[in-house]
């Protein structure tokens, strides 16, 4: 798959907080620290945006919550897991099709090198 430098960025970032912290904490607690990355540096982005389900021709809010939505391109989904599944992945996929939004990544922070726990979406 293409790179581009935007998620470029922003896997740079989530490599900077696995640095300093390493695998074995909860999820919210790389969630939070990578948005105070993404403040630092000047990224738009919101934390836990709903994101609710179209279901004949009315918007309903069923509780779903994007980890982040960076500049209103990009999701990031972000785990801290023993392994990623197919639940976890189509998770993602979901949340890119309801949003319109092409571009994702898939981040499991319960890894040695984070690099090994980064997969790219893209519709």
């Amino acid at each position: 798959m293409e790179k581009d430098p935007f998620t470029g960025k922003i896997i740079g970032l989530a490599i900077e907080v696995h640095r300093v912290l390493g695998p074995g904490l909860l999820e919210s607690t790389y969630q939070h620290c990578l948005a105070h990355e993404l403040h630092l540096n000047g990224i738009p982005f919101r934390l836990e945006h709903p994101m609710p389900v179209e279901y004949k021709g009315v918007r309903l809010d069923c509780g779903y919550r994007i980890d982040l939505l960076v500049d209103d391109q990009l999701i990031l989904e972000l785990k801290a897991i023993e392994a990623v599944s197919g639940i976890h992945k189509a998770q993602l996929l979901t949340y890119l099709k309801l949003s319109g939004i092409k571009t994702g990544l898939l981040i499991n922070f319960n890894v040695q090198r984070l690099t090994e726990g980064i997969e790219r979406f893209k519709l």
